[in-house]
């Protein structure tokens, strides 16, 4: 009998097992395979996540149960990532936001709610949410005029965070939206923002009178 209990404690657990194959050089389409093997855990994904760790934390969220994710529980999930680097935050909120909160109807209503959150990463997925919808070329909800008079009363009052989801959604916002075009670049003008920017070749910069006049460009050529 207490053989079998020393066995039964020392046998990895599932956890352990997953954790055993992250690494340094694991990749996020790496984490995406683990994820597809595992599909949905809610209990595994907490567990993962209670490790404070980055890149098991970014597996624990593909795998949550969206059902699972009550208001509190974001609460929860957000006040957690006050513990990471400022990039690593920003990534997992809009990991969080991209592969959970999207696709479900309640929690994209939830998020229309964060636009004056007390929480710097619920408003910074409110508005990368808003520059989504924009970027994907679907048809923007009816909210745009809001929008611009929001980013024109507060974009330079904001966080850094924040700040670069708004900027994100203006720059859609002038690529798809025609009559607000000028509109959005003379924001990018009056504000500076990433006017400095230095960028990778094939990137687009983010300051808003080169971004919307070449991503415009992109989708006139094609």
């Amino acid at each position: 009998m207490d053989e079998q209990k020393d066995t039964e404690i020392t046998r990895p657990s599932k956890a352990e097992n997953i954790l055993s194959q992250i690494n340094r050089k694991t990749k996020l389409g790496d984490l995406r395979k683990i994820a597809k093997d595992i599909k949905k855990d809610h209990e595994l994904a907490m567990e993962l996540w209670s490790t404070e760790k980055f890149l098991p934390r970014l597996l624990a969220i593909l795998i949550m149960d969206k059902k699972c994710l009550s208001h509190d529980v974001l609460n929860k999930l957000d006040k957690d990532m006050q513990t990471h680097t400022f990039d690593e935050r920003n990534n997992l909120m809009d990991w969080l936001m991209a592969n959970q909160l999207t696709k479900d109807k309640k929690k994209m209503e939830l998020m229309e709610s964060w636009e004056n959150s007390a929480s710097t990463l619920q408003r910074r997925a409110f508005w990368y949410y808003q520059g989504r919808l924009r970027w994907t070329g679907q048809i923007p909800p009816d909210n745009t005029a809001h929008l611009l008079s929001a980013l024109e009363a507060n974009i330079m009052q904001e966080e850094p965070e924040v700040q670069w989801a708004m900027n994100f959604t203006a720059g859609w916002i002038g690529v798809y939206d025609e009559k607000n075009r000028e509109r959005c670049i003379r924001l990018g003008e009056k504000t500076g923002l990433y006017k400095d920017e230095k960028v990778a070749k094939g990137c687009t910069p983010s300051y808003l009178p080169e971004f919307i006049t070449i991503e415009v460009n992109k989708r006139q050529n094609n």
